[in-house]
């Protein structure tokens, strides 16, 4: 069986070769298979290639003016003809160096007098190995093509999850609409930030913390859990209304936590665990559910507490009116190591605009924009 009869692919050879007897034979010896183009310089080989883009190039190297090592170099440099396999020619007898040309990168020599049974062994094994990479480039593409799709739909999936449960509790506590996206932005920039200077290095990654601000919705789940009388009530809260809704932590970790086990492996709920049971945790471990302390904290919950705080402060609610820019910030100020994680607050006191920016843009009532300039 003649191999060179099964050749799969409609290929283009470029022959380059400054004698018009070579070109002449290793056209004859090719043409039957291969497309065929010819040049008998190294300007014109490169001219030719640029323009047609062959699948090979059998290359001459001692050629007067551009030798075929600059040839090849120039092949190489450029984007559209370095994958382009180039097989050098030389006549016996003549200093070639190999190792040069295959730094160059050509993938093969032929020495003259040509035998053209090896040429097209060659010229077919070559071809063969770059449609093969090829083909392997284009599986690829598609396989990376697939996973970034089902990457998204995963993602969606997610995130139409996590929307759903903090829904639940936002219809429990309608007048903070935009709580829970002023508290994704403020928990993402926060985030941000520390990463760029360098903190917590081991925890910030850009997948970590896109996962936050969709995890940070969660936090407040757990006031479904509430009684209306409590949750709505516009006075102050009585000291056993106030342990009752204090338990909207446990109850929202826990809630989390069960849909977690149920999954039997690790969860895009688990941040949103860490953030429902640990947002009012304190750093000086007066908090609660736990009354952890320090570090002992998940960075997670650290994170969310500051920005719940913040928000809580600068927002009109049923039973208060906003506070001033101003004075919100001296209050997360003196809650530095009693409050809050100080590496946060400094942080956050770098961050005072970009706050105030995103509470501008996401105020449920034109009272929180107007305390925000105050």
């Amino acid at each position: 069986m003649n191999i060179f009869m099964s050749e799969p692919y409609s290929s283009t050879v470029l022959v380059v070769d400054d004698v018009q007897t070579n070109v002449f034979l290793l056209t004859k010896a090719l043409r039957d298979q291969y497309h065929v183009i010819t040049a008998m310089d190294g300007e014109n080989a490169l001219e030719r290639a640029f323009q047609e883009l062959p699948d090979l190039v059998l290359l001459d190297i001692m050629m007067p003016g551009m030798d075929g090592y600059e040839v090849c170099r120039r092949l190489k440099e450029e984007p559209k003809t370095r994958d382009i396999p180039v097989i050098f020619v030389t006549a016996k007898g003549e200093e070639v160096d190999e190792t040069k040309g295959l730094e160059l990168g050509a993938v093969d020599y032929l020495t003259k007098p040509l035998k053209m049974s090896i040429v097209r062994t060659r010229v077919y094994n070559h071809l063969q190995l770059k449609h093969a990479r090829e083909e392997l480039e284009r599986q690829r593409d598609s396989l990376e093509l697939k996973v970034q799709e089902r990457t998204q739909q995963v993602t969606q999936m997610q995130e139409v999850t996590i929307q759903s449960m903090a829904t639940l509790a936002e219809y429990r506590d309608p007048e903070t609409g935009g709580h829970i996206q002023r508290t994704q932005h403020y928990i993402k920039r926060l985030a941000e930030r520390l990463r760029e200077k360098g903190l917590f290095q081991d925890y910030f990654d850009l997948e970590r913390i896109e996962m936050l601000a969709r995890s940070a919705p969660l936090h407040d789940i757990g006031k479904v859990g509430v009684p209306d009388h409590i949750l709505l009530k516009p006075g102050k809260l009585t000291s056993e209304e106030f342990e009752e809704i204090k338990k909207h932590a446990q109850y929202g970790g826990d809630a989390l936590k069960f849909q977690i086990e149920n999954m039997g492996e690790a969860s895009f709920l688990e941040l949103g665990m860490e953030i429902a049971y640990n947002h009012h945790e304190k750093w000086d471990g007066s908090g609660y559910p736990r009354g952890v302390e320090g570090e002992e904290i998940p960075l997670a919950g650290r994170l969310m507490a500051l920005a719940d705080v913040y928000d809580a402060l600068v927002s009109r609610r049923i039973y208060k009116e906003p506070f001033a820019q101003k004075k919100v910030v001296d209050i997360i100020k003196e809650g530095r190591k009693a409050h809050f994680d100080p590496d946060l607050v400094d942080t956050f006191l770098e961050l005072t605009e970009d706050f105030r920016q995103i509470l501008l843009y996401y105020a449920d009532f034109e009272e929180e924009r107007e305390t925000a300039s105050r």
